[in-house]
């Protein structure tokens, strides 16, 4: 994928990363740790996702504060921090109005920023979030202890040169993941953050509390939410549907933190996401499949969109090499699946579909 990565300063002067890909209206992913923008393109965890995402979208994504490619030293992890994050990125980007989607503790960052700046966010998806942690207001024991233990077991397993110790952390996040997964989740600590930058983060974490935020949110919303997800349990993340007034709660048959790519419930996920999101599919519920044309075009890699798009601009071989730092041979090749696929035979109709599906804008 020819990811664009740029940098922009917050307002503490902390350096942050992020990333554009694709084509298509704006869609920004709110950070949350466990992110390197260039890692995760080589991750089959994350690479199946940032996929979809991309697939008929620009796409927005960053390293949060003391994660991936953004500075990882940093004295202020405090909630209000990670908002104004979001801020600047999405400033950075020059977006006045985009899609904002968020998975586990970006969900409270996206609902925040979603109450502060209602006109930015045209649509928010809110993938196993939750709106408060377990230490926001009145612990019992009980939650201190758990609280306590769970920060132990994070500075165990988090970089830990022991395999046993990350695999705790990798089976809670992806218990049904095969054991390539399991590595890449393990490897992913390494390279992520700091062991001591995750338990600053999941100590904030624990006692962040945006419900009433979301009572202010007024745009459409859909909470999605895997069935037995290990990390965040059923009841608050029903209770996150509950809270934005008209949010739609649709629940995946899925024990996994993070959707895997080989489960009966990723087309399903992603059906229900793009048809929310409006993107001109005819996506619909449970087994019923999307149009041809729409089918056709979802078997072309993220690759042969960047050269289809570069054709319908009229780009020759040699041109979208050097564009793409491809051999020509490379080029060729891609360009023959394109046509193979799409079943076209000349220039024309590749303009046709790059206009389509908004590779290319129409000359009026």
């Amino acid at each position: 994928m020819n990811q664009e990565i740029r940098f922009c300063n917050a307002f503490d002067q902390t350096r942050l990363a992020y990333a554009k890909v694709g084509h298509g209206p704006p869609l920004m992913k709110v950070g949350n740790w466990m992110s390197h923008l260039e890692y995760d393109w080589n991750s089959p965890v994350w690479q199946p996702w940032l996929e979809g995402w991309s697939r008929f979208h620009t796409f927005y994504r960053y390293d949060p504060r003391g994660c991936g490619l953004s500075d990882w030293n940093v004295s202020d992890f405090s909630f209000d921090a990670l908002v104004r994050d979001l801020e600047t990125v999405v400033n950075a980007a020059g977006l006045e109005q985009f899609d904002l989607f968020a998975m586990s503790q970006g969900g409270c960052v996206s609902i925040a920023y979603t109450a502060r700046h209602p006109e930015r966010v045209r649509k928010l998806i809110l993938y196993g979030g939750y709106l408060k942690g377990n230490l926001s207001e009145n612990p019992t024991p009980e939650a201190l202890e758990d609280a306590e233990f769970q920060l132990k077991l994070l500075k165990l397993s988090w970089g830990n040169e022991n395999p046993a110790y990350r695999q705790v952390f990798a089976t809670l996040l992806i218990p049904e993941g095969t054991p390539e997964q399991f590595a890449w989740v393990n490897n992913l600590q390494f390279v992520s953050t700091s062991p001591s930058n995750a338990m600053e983060v999941q100590r904030m974490f624990s006692r962040v509390d945006v419900r009433e935020s979301a009572k202010k949110i007024l745009v459409p919303t859909m909470v999605v939410q895997a069935r037995h997800d290990a990390m965040v349990p059923f009841e608050k993340r029903r209770q996150t549907a509950a809270h934005i007034p008209g949010a739609r709660f649709t629940i995946l048959d899925s024990k996994n933190h993070v959707l895997m790519k080989n489960e009966s419930a990723w087309s399903y996920f992603w059906n229900e996401f793009y048809r929310f999101l409006g993107v001109g599919t005819e996506l619909v519920k449970e087994g019923v499949a999307i149009s041809v044309e729409d089918r056709v075009w979802l078997e072309l890699s993220a690759r042969e969109r960047d050269v289809l798009r570069l054709v319908a601009l009229g780009k020759n071989n040699l041109e979208i090499a050097q564009r793409l730092v491809l051999s020509e041979k490379t080029v060729r090749n891609y360009v023959s699946n394109i046509y193979d696929k799409l079943q076209i035979k000349s220039r024309g109709e590749a303009i046709v579909w790059a206009r389509k599906y908004g590779l290319v804008e129409e000359k009026t």
